[in-house]
């Protein structure tokens, strides 16, 4: 499926390839950068590129684009869903994902990119597995490779890939059996308004406890909004980012009905929350 990686900084420099079928020559990548020079902004460049011979897909993360080579017709989601597993499981490894971590640790990096995928097609993607495949690099770890010449791969199987579920290791045990699932909506709007907030000059914050909702009537928020005083009126109405959360609540009204599971021997205190939260909200003046 995948013949090749190259990550590519934003200066258009290659600086680090990872091949699994054969060696694809880094040339393919001038369709890539053909492509950038079109965009007009980094995201644009096409996720997707077709070439001669090749198919081009990436992701832009972290200012680097994680460019997959292919050479047959593949679902691109699939594709670009892995990319992104790679570039957080990096972050989980190294805290941050960025080519300065990447350099230092080019060693651990081949030796994921070797475990995540065989023979092109994806293998353990799990961090759970990974990181009893690649022990993740310390300070110390990396004094005693460099003394020893050992390396950070694990010498015993992962006991998460001999479990049915791939991200929970076998014989977990806990004191309390218990399950919770969270259900959490998002609320992306933008509302066209005129009202009055009462504004904390010092902390800069509004802070509005609405108590308990009532679905049959939901609380609203008016005021008006002075300016300092002396200062110049804008030449236009501001614009107002909300982040607001409600607990124990689905805006939409969708409920949880029934909840099973399966695979376990013993009986488990089933629970739902429910929390709502600002997504990209606006409120326009």
């Amino acid at each position: 499926m995948i013949h090749s990686l190259f990550l590519i900084n934003a200066s258009g420099d290659i600086f680090l390839e990872k091949h699994w079928k054969s060696v694809v020559s880094r040339s393919v990548c001038d369709y890539f950068f053909e492509a950038q020079e079109r965009a007009s902004e980094p995201e644009n460049v096409p996720p997707v590129i077709p070439t001669p011979h090749h198919y081009l897909i990436s992701v832009l993360r972290h200012r680097i684009y994680f460019v997959a080579v292919i050479q047959s017709e593949v679902p691109p989601l699939f594709v670009i869903e892995f990319l992104h597993r790679v570039v957080d499981t990096f972050q989980d490894y190294f805290g941050v994902c960025t080519e300065a971590a990447i350099k230092d640790n080019v060693v651990v990096v081949y030796e994921l990119l070797e475990e995540m995928l065989d023979n092109g097609f994806p293998l353990a993607t799990e961090s759970n597995i990974l990181k009893e495949l690649i022990k993740p690099p310390t300070i110390l770890r990396t004094m005693v490779n460099t003394i020893t010449g050992s390396t950070n791969v694990g010498e015993q199987l992962p006991t998460g890939q001999l479990s049915v579920v791939p991200w929970r290791r076998t014989g977990v045990k806990y004191t309390n059996n218990e399950a919770y699932f969270d259900v959490v909506e998002e609320i992306d709007a933008i509302i066209d308004k005129s009202g009055t907030y009462t504004f904390d000059p010092v902390t800069k914050l509004l802070s509005w406890d609405v108590g308990k909702i009532n679905p049959q009537k939901l609380p609203s928020l008016k005021g008006s909004m002075s300016l300092q005083a002396g200062a110049s009126k804008p030449d236009e109405n501001p614009t107002f980012n909300i982040q607001f959360k409600i607990q124990q609540m689905a805006i939409s009204g969708l409920k949880v009905n029934r909840l099973d599971m399966y695979g376990e021997k013993y009986k488990p205190f089933k629970g739902i929350k429910y929390m709502t939260k600002a997504g990209k909200f606006q409120v326009r003046t």
